[in-house]
């Protein structure tokens, strides 16, 4: 694990297993979240991520292993301990004839958050001039906006995000995330789950790979590209008549891709990046551009579904 010490640790799991019926939905799960870290859950669909963030809130208790979240118990935590969390499901659900504002002065009082800082999460959340209509005039990125709106009641220092964008168009996402990453310079910890790859690829300070119940990596993007030793691809621009040259130099430093009279395309590991670049930069104006493609999050996602096996 990484981090141990409640006062920099706002998750700690340890040798989590959960069972339903008999069958290990969750399987020696262990993991540390930073306060104030992004943390991103990604996996296939029946992957454990649901269950996992179901233990992290309590709503289930694990058949074997610990979970502590804010120092304690999710489970048995006091109330003011639980006001600290806010939770965004992947479908929420309000009652279509009760209006934005009504509905998150319900959730208010539920949380014992003053009413009088619900104008402010919905203008923050972009639902102010929406406030007054009912919910069942809302579309879908408008509701999954009052959900986070609610999950943000209190200023909780942690939040549990279930597939936070599921239906929602590009620019919605990109808002959403926006907003997620704001609450996080505060100081708020996330925890959000996701299959929406390249979406979260630029919004996590660090990622799990969860697989079959069992995380089978997890760590910074970069890290992640280095552990699973994916290639990086540099695809050249070369001057006229200099193609066979170039491809004939730098052939032992990569696997060549392919060659035309245009350009070069290659690949290496990332051991060996440096060493190409040089040699790259050695042949002077024969070589008139060069773009550097590090493996994607759905590369290294890919990877470790077909070949990671569980740590």
């Amino acid at each position: 694990m990484a981090e141990a010490g409640g006062t920099q640790t706002a998750i700690e799991l340890a040798g989590v297993s959960k069972h339903y019926a008999g069958k290990a939905v969750v399987r020696g799960v262990d993991l540390s979240v930073r306060r104030g870290e992004r943390m991103v859950l990604i996996g296939h669909n029946g992957a454990g991520k649901t269950t996992l963030m179901k233990l992290m809130l309590g709503l289930t208790h694990p058949s074997r292993g610990s979970v502590r979240v804010l120092d304690a118990d999710p489970a048995t935590a006091a109330a003011a301990q639980r006001r600290a969390i806010g939770y965004l499901p992947e479908s929420v659900a309000f009652h279509g004839a009760m209006k934005g504002r009504e509905v998150l002065a319900f959730y208010a009082r539920l949380k014992g958050v003053p009413v009088r800082e619900c104008a402010g999460i919905l203008e923050r959340v972009g639902l102010e001039q929406a406030a007054g209509r009912r919910v069942s005039t809302y579309s879908k990125g408008m509701r999954q906006r009052l959900g986070l709106a609610q999950a943000m009641l209190g200023q909780p220092r942690l939040l549990f995000l279930d597939e936070p964008t599921s239906g929602l168009d590009p620019t919605l996402r990109r808002q959403f995330y926006d907003l997620i990453d704001s609450l996080s310079l505060s100081g708020t910890t996330s925890l959000t789950s996701s299959h929406s790859l390249n979406e979260v690829e630029g919004r996590a300070d660090r990622i799990a790979i969860m697989k079959n119940g069992v995380i089978v990596a997890c760590g910074t993007l970069s890290a992640l590209m280095r552990q699973a030793g994916l290639p990086i691809m540099v695809r050249l621009r070369i001057a006229d008549g200099h193609t066979a040259r170039v491809a004939e130099q730098l052939a032992p430093l990569g696997e060549l891709r392919r060659v035309n009279d245009h350009g070069v395309e290659l690949s290496c590991l990332g051991t060996t990046k440096m060493i190409l670049f040089r040699r790259i930069s050695e042949l002077g104006e024969a070589v008139e551009d060069m773009d550097v493609m590090p493996p994607r999050l759905d590369d290294i996602y890919n990877h470790y579904m077909e070949n990671a096996q569980p740590q």
